[in-house]
C-alpha cells in the first residue's frame, strides 16, 4: 500500500478546507497529534508498528472536518460527532485505500459501539467505530492529548480521563487500556509547539 508523505496530505488539507481559518486549525491539530504519536512510536516496545501509516494516519482523521463548514465559514457543532464518518467518505472519494480512510471514521473518543449510536441517538449510521489495529489506537490515542476547541495546550492523561468519565467507566477503562498499551506521552516536551503548558485537570 502507497502510504501519502505530508506534502501530499498538506495539498488534500488546502484542496478541501473551506477557508484559511478552516485549513490554520484543523491541519495544525493534525501536525500536533502527529507530534504525540512520533514520541511515543520512539519506544522499543512500538518497534512493530508502521510509523508511516501512523503518521498519515495522524494527518488524514480529521480531515472530514472540512465538510462541516458552511458557506459562511461557521462550523456545524451540532453534527461534529459526523466528522469521521466524512472524513472516510472524502479519503474515499480521492481513491484511497481503507487502511487510511478508516482512520477518520474510527478514532472518536475512545471508540463508538452501535449500542453508544442507538442509545444516544447520534447522528451516525449504526455501527461500530473501534480502533483495531494497533496503528488505528495510537492515532485514537494521540487524538485524545490535543482538541481544537483549545488549540494552545495539550490535555494530559489524568485531565483526558477526568473528560471521558461523563460518557461512562466502560470509557475510562478503554483509555486506562490504551495508556497501558502506548504509555504516557511526555507533554512537557512538545508544549512549545502548543504554546501553553498541558491542562492537568
Amino acid at each position: 500500500m502507497r502510504i501519502p508523505g505530508p506534502e501530499e496530505i498538506r495539498a488534500l488539507h488546502e484542496k478541501h478546507a473551506p477557508t484559511a481559518e478552516a485549513f490554520a486549525s484543523v491541519h495544525r491539530h493534525c501536525e500536533l497529534v502527529r507530534s504525540v504519536a512520533e514520541q511515543l512510536l520512539a519506544s522499543p516496545r512500538l518497534a512493530h508498528l508502521d510509523a508511516g501509516l501512523v503518521r498519515a494516519g495522524c494527518l488524514l482523521h480529521d480531515i472530514g472536518v472540512y465538510r462541516l463548514y458552511d458557506d459562511e465559514g461557521r462550523l456545524d457543532h451540532k453534527n461534529y460527532i459526523r466528522h469521521g464518518v466524512l472524513g472516510q467518505e472524502l479519503l474515499e472519494s480521492e481513491g484511497y485505500p481503507d487502511a487510511l480512510c478508516r482512520f477518520c471514521s474510527h478514532h472518536t473518543g475512545v471508540g463508538l459501539t452501535r449500542e453508544d449510536v442507538e442509545r444516544q441517538n447520534l447522528p451516525l449510521p449504526p455501527a461500530d467505530y473501534l480502533a483495531e489495529t494497533p496503528e488505528e489506537r495510537l492515532v485514537m490515542y494521540a487524538d485524545k492529548f490535543h482538541s481544537k476547541s483549545h488549540p494552545d495546550r495539550f490535555l494530559t492523561p489524568d485531565a483526558y480521563a477526568a473528560h471521558v468519565r461523563r460518557f461512562g467507566e466502560e470509557k475510562v477503562t478503554a483509555f486506562q487500556a490504551l495508556r497501558e498499551e502506548f504509555g504516557d506521552p511526555d507533554l512537557t516536551r512538545l508544549t512549545r509547539q502548543a504554546e501553553l503548558p498541558p491542562v492537568t485537570g
